[in-house]
C-alpha cells in the first residue's frame, strides 16, 4: 500500500508539472501601431482654421506627408515623443489634401492614407479698423477720449457672426458695446469718454468664419491704439463761446459764431444751416482746406462759397468745421452768421488746430435744429440705453 501511494502522489505531481511548464511558454503576440488622422479620412468643407494631425497608438511616426491639390507639403513637425504630428498653419480654403503617414510598432511599419477636403467660400470678406475719420488704425497711435472704433466691411455680413469674432480689450478694463449702423459698419464705444492713458486692443479674428451666404472672413487682424489727454472743448451758444479743456482745467475760451439757422430747401434738396447740437469728436485738421458749399447742396449763386480756409478742424462727416474766419469776428461771442461752422479768429484757430488731435471731444450745447445724427459723428451723442439696442444679441 505505501508503494502505490508513494506512485500516486508522484504521478499528481509529474501532470501538476507539465501543466504549468504549457502555461509559461505561450508567447504575446507583438501589438501593431495604430495611426489616426484629423480631419478623418473622406472628410468633406472641412473648418480652414483646423490644423492637420496625425496621431500614432502603440507606436512612433517614422514620416508623414500632407499635400495639398498643387503639390505643396504642408509645413508641420512631430512631437518629441514621435506619437503626433500638427500641421505649422491651418489647412486654409478650398484645398483638397493626401496625407500618408508611416509608424513603427512593434509588428513593425504600418502605412496610413487619408484624403479631405476644406471648405471653398462663395466670397472672402474683409474687414477694415478705423476711427471715425475712417482712417485706418496703426499700431501705437494716440487718439482722443471720444475715440470710436469703427468696423467697416467691405460686404454685408450676418452681424451676430462677425460680432462674436469682434474682440475689443481695454487697459484699464471698462465696459463697451457695438451699435450696428448697417450690415457693413458696427461703432464700438463705452458708455464714458474713455480715460487717458487707456490702451485699446482690437482683435478681429475672422479668419475661416461663416458670415453668412457663403461668405467667410478673409484673414485675422489685431491692433492697438492709446488714448491721449482729456481733451474736451464745450461750444455753448447761450454764451456764444469755446471753453477748451485739457484734463479737466479751462485753458482757453474762444468767441464763436454758429449756424444762422434755418432752414431751405435747394434744387430739391432740404438743407439745414443749424449747427446741430451734440457730442462730436475730432475727425482731422486742414491747413488750408477748400471749402465748397456745392458739395451739400448750396451752389454758389443761391447763396453758397467756395473759399480757402486756414487752420480748419473738421469735427462731422457732412462738413461741419471749427475754423478760422477774420471776417465774422465782428459777430463772434455775440451772433449767429455762419451756415453751420463754428466760425473763431486767425489767433484762437491756429491755438485749437495744433492743440487737437483726432478723437479729442467738441460738445455743442443749447443750439436749434434736430440732434446730432450717428451718420454725422453722432456716436457719443447716442444715449447709452439706445447704443445697447443698436448692439447684436449674443
Amino acid at each position: 500500500m505505501a508503494l502505490g501511494r508513494r506512485r500516486l502522489l508522484i504521478g499528481f505531481a509529474g501532470a501538476g508539472g507539465l501543466a504549468m511548464a504549457g502555461c509559461a511558454g505561450e508567447p504575446t503576440p507583438p501589438k501593431p501601431a495604430t495611426i489616426r488622422f484629423d480631419p478623418p479620412p473622406g472628410a468633406h468643407d472641412v473648418d480652414a482654421r483646423s490644423p492637420g494631425t496625425v496621431t500614432v497608438t502603440d507606436g512612433t511616426l517614422r514620416s508623414v506627408e500632407w499635400i495639398d491639390e498643387t503639390g505643396r507639403s504642408l509645413p508641420g513637425a512631430p512631437a518629441p515623443d514621435h506619437r503626433t504630428w500638427t500641421s505649422a498653419e491651418p489647412l486654409g480654403y478650398g484645398h483638397t489634401y493626401t496625407a500618408r503617414a508611416v509608424a513603427q510598432g512593434e509588428a513593425g511599419d504600418v502605412t496610413g492614407t487619408a484624403t479631405c477636403t476644406t471648405v471653398r467660400p462663395q466670397q472672402l470678406i474683409d474687414v477694415s479698423l478705423r476711427s471715425a475719420n475712417l482712417v485706418e488704425l496703426a499700431e501705437n497711435d494716440t487718439y482722443g477720449v471720444g475715440f470710436v472704433l469703427v468696423a467697416q466691411f467691405d460686404e454685408p455680413v450676418d452681424r451676430a457672426a462677425a460680432e462674436r469674432h469682434l474682440k475689443v480689450t481695454t487697459q484699464p478694463a471698462v465696459t463697451g458695446a457695438w451699435y450696428w449702423l448697417d450690415d457693413h459698419n458696427a461703432h464700438w464705444r463705452p458708455e464714458r469718454y474713455h480715460a487717458p492713458g487707456t490702451r485699446i486692443t482690437i482683435e478681429a479674428d475672422l479668419f475661416g468664419v461663416a458670415l453668412g451666404e457663403g461668405r467667410y472672413g478673409l484673414r485675422n487682424q489685431r491692433v492697438s491704439v492709446i488714448i491721449g489727454p482729456a481733451h474736451v472743448a464745450i461750444a455753448d451758444d447761450d454764451t456764444k463761446q469755446i471753453e477748451v479743456y485739457d484734463n479737466g482745467n479751462l485753458v482757453r475760451t474762444m468767441p464763436t459764431s454758429m449756424g444762422k439757422g434755418g432752414t431751405s430747401v435747394v434744387g430739391g434738396r432740404y438743407l439745414s444751416f443749424w449747427t446741430r447740437p451734440g457730442i462730436y469728436t475730432v475727425l482731422d485738421q486742414n491747413d488750408p482746406v477748400i471749402m465748397d458749399s456745392a458739395t451739400y447742396g448750396l451752389p454758389t449763386n443761391s447763396g453758397g462759397y467756395r473759399t480757402s480756409i486756414n487752420h480748419a478742424v473738421r469735427i462731422s462727416h457732412d462738413g461741419i468745421f471749427v475754423h478760422e474766419l477774420a471776417s465774422t469776428m465782428w459777430a463772434q461771442g455775440n451772433t449767429n452768421v455762419s451756415h453751420g461752422c463754428l466760425n473763431i479768429s486767425p489767433n484762437d484757430a491756429a491755438w485749437f488746430y495744433d492743440f487737437v488731435i483726432p478723437g479729442d471731444v467738441v460738445e455743442v450745447r443749447n443750439t436749434g435744429g434736430d440732434p446730432l445724427d450717428i451718420w454725422q459723428n453722432g456716436d457719443w451723442s447716442v444715449p447709452w440705453s439706445d447704443w445697447l439696442r443698436g448692439g447684436t444679441p449674443a
